[in-house]
């Protein structure tokens, strides 16, 4: 008997069976030819998905109409015959392995070009970046609904069962039914039905091309909150979708320059509930009659998919982000592992990852690099491995070395694996944080990894040890300012202040507003205390995780948390710190104050550990203090490598 019975039930749309229902939402991936072609790097992302066992795998942003709707990648039209071979290679990839393979047609609208040459047509004409949008006229509005048509047909000539629509977040079938962006008063504008006219003309263009048993998928926003209309208009949306889309997937939010940053809402945070948009779906299946429902955001606990399924919340469940730090997550769900589920801790680090060119996940070191590990040569050779440091890096390398065969060893000083990040295990929306440290201990023991805790690794235990690879994850220590009053009582490092807050006075300035020191502030806020933040930069989170610091400085504005940036901490006495801003001395009267400069790497005890075996690796912080992505990524590296290639 299965674990998820509803979960796991097929269903039919059109002539397409998906063999359960849970659906690979639409990720962009920037692996592709010049020209706009797929990769092998592409397609084998998309694949491995297919692979975990997701019944359809939706493959992000694929423009119709190259000169009027394109934000770059790639455009399936009939202008490039290119593309619909890799179409029918990347569907032969995905299908083979039980999967549904959906390309995503997007049209940008007013955002399309405008960040190069080229014209960009809207319902309205309004201006984007700086740039002229015109009104799209009766003549590009027909076109535009042809080309539609014509890249679902090329898809369905490739072998593609069915076609994804993006009528949300902000593109341009949510630019025609948005109040905000359609001002029009002809019959594209004014009434709903009216401003929903432009998705029904494409819907039913396609199955006029390709046949009303061809599945096409429409993804809405429900609301677009503040920035727009509200779930009254969005349950209009979908109900004027009936009759014409086969699946209604809702999401929420607007992804655009013009509307402020409500696109968080629709790639939620780690500072909101699991399945927070849930409601959405919920709430536009009960108006409407017969098309099957898809819901989207902050999923990635079986047992939640399992309970939307069962209750008739939605009819599908679809991931993306859950699905990069996880493929195989359908396939464990079935067959009841979920244990052995790697969860999404939204930290964001994907986000940041393609905005500097590659979609990586800070937790699965697998994820964009599907080719490398497909075709990497076997190691063999059982060598005997010891690893310094039982932190995020070295139980990361642990459990790679051992899963390779090797005979491995993990040394910890402390009395428990994680490092310092458990400091947050109390704290609420770091809870997946926890979840995937529990998660490591779990494969650590299941791979046979032999643990020792409150042990030293010096030059002498190397030698007792006598291991045929030795691999440093050691850390880091503290940054400890040289600030007067630093060692006085009523200060604390902010690792321990995590641990302690009960130690912690009502008013706390915390010195330090990067991503630690941010982070801190909100979990104090949200305890009540009464917290400010002084910052030296000119911003909040000048880490390498630009978009999660961009999600934290919304928090501290939505939270009104006090920071002051351009300053320093001169002196901190009994009753508060004493700092200088803009050249003027600036008192913040403080009954703690908590010191997260950063950390600094155990480098002189990593370069003496480096002379005490034939071979040895430094992976994770004790090489340089960064964040999570990278101690996983070096450690499996190095772990994989471990041996001699076959």
């Amino acid at each position: 008997m299965l674990k998820y019975q509803n979960l796991f039930t097929p269903k039919q749309v059109g002539n397409v069976i998906f063999k359960n229902r849970i659906f690979a939402s639409a990720t962009g991936h920037l692996a592709l030819n010049s020209d706009g072609t797929f990769t092998d790097d592409f397609m084998m992302y998309y694949e491995r998905k297919a692979k975990g066992g997701a019944a359809m795998v939706t493959i992000g942003e694929c423009h119709v109409d190259p000169k009027t709707g394109s934000r770059g990648g790639t455009c399936v039209d009939m202008s490039n015959f290119g593309t619909m071979q890799g179409l029918n290679r990347l569907n032969d990839y995905i299908s083979r392995n039980g999967s549904v393979c959906s390309p995503e047609l997007i049209h940008g609208g007013m955002y399309a070009n405008s960040m190069g040459p080229g014209v960009a047509y809207g319902p309205s004409a309004c201006v984007v970046e700086g740039k002229e949008v015109l009104e799209m006229p009766e003549e590009i509005i027909a076109k535009i609904i042809d080309s539609f048509a014509n890249a679902a047909f090329l898809a369905k000539m490739a072998g593609c069962k069915m076609v994804t629509l993006h009528g949300g977040h902000g593109w341009l079938m949510q630019q025609f039914f948005s109040p905000a962006t359609n001002h029009r008063t002809d019959i594209w504008g004014g009434t709903p039905e009216n401003r929903a006219r432009f998705a029904q003309e494409v819907c039913d263009a396609i199955h006029k091309k390709c046949g009303y048993d061809f599945p096409i998928e429409v993804r809405i926003s429900a609301t677009e909150f503040e920035d727009g209309y509200g779930v009254e208009d969005g349950i209009v949306y979908a109900q004027q979708l009936e009759g014409h889309a086969d699946l209604i997937h809702v999401s929420v939010g607007v992804h655009g320059s013009l509307m402020g940053d409500s696109w968080l809402k629709f790639s939620p945070t780690m500072f909101v509930d699991d399945g927070v948009n849930v409601k959405y779906a919920a709430e536009i299946k009960k108006h409407v009659k017969h098309t099957p429902i898809v819901t989207v955001g902050s999923l990635s606990d079986p047992a939640m998919m399992e309970d939307i399924i069962a209750s008739g919340k939605a009819d599908f469940v679809a991931m993306a982000r859950q699905l990069l730090c996880d493929p195989d997550m359908p396939n464990k769900a079935r067959a009841g592992k979920d244990e052995d589920i790697r969860q999404c801790i939204r930290c964001m680090s994907c986000w940041s990852n393609i905005m500097s060119g590659q979609l990586y996940c800070a937790l699965n070191p697998e994820t964009s690099r599907e080719k490398e590990i497909y075709r990497a040569l076997p190691v063999v050779g059982e060598k005997k491995v010891l690893i310094a440091g039982g932190g995020i890096a070295g139980m990361e390398a642990a459990i790679v070395a051992a899963g390779n065969g090797h005979d491995v060893t993990l040394v910890e000083k402390s009395d428990h694996l994680g490092g310092v990040i458990t400091c947050e295990d109390d704290v609420p929306f770091k809870k997946h944080v926890k979840d995937y440290i529990d998660y490591q201990k779990r494969q650590v023991e299941k791979a046979g990894v032999k643990v020792k805790l409150n042990t030293a690794v010096d030059a002498d235990y190397v030698k007792e040890m006598n291991p045929d690879v030795l691999i440093s994850a050691i850390g880091t220590k503290p940054i400890v300012p040289a600030i007067e009053g630093i060692d006085g009582e009523n200060v604390f490092e902010a690792t321990y202040a995590y641990k302690n807050v009960d130690k912690l006075g009502s008013k706390v300035t915390v010195i330090g507003g990067g991503l630690v020191g941010s982070e801190l502030a909100i979990y104090l806020d949200s305890l009540g205390k009464d917290v400010t933040v002084v910052e030296r930069l000119p911003f909040l989170n000048a880490g390498s995780n630009n978009t999660q610091g961009m999600v934290v400085r919304g928090v501290f504005r939505d939270r009104n948390i006090r920071h002051h940036l351009m300053t320093n901490a001169d002196r901190i006495t009994e009753g508060g710190v004493y700092c200088t801003q803009n050249g003027e001395e600036l008192f913040i009267p403080s009954d703690s104050v908590i010191v997260a400069l950063g950390q600094k790497p155990l480098t002189e005890e990593m370069i003496e550990l480096s002379q005490s075996a034939e071979v040895f690796h430094a992976v994770g912080d004790c090489v340089e203090a960064r964040n999570i992505g990278y101690a996983v990524k070096e450690a499996y590296t190095v772990a994989r490598n471990i041996g001699k290639a076959k």
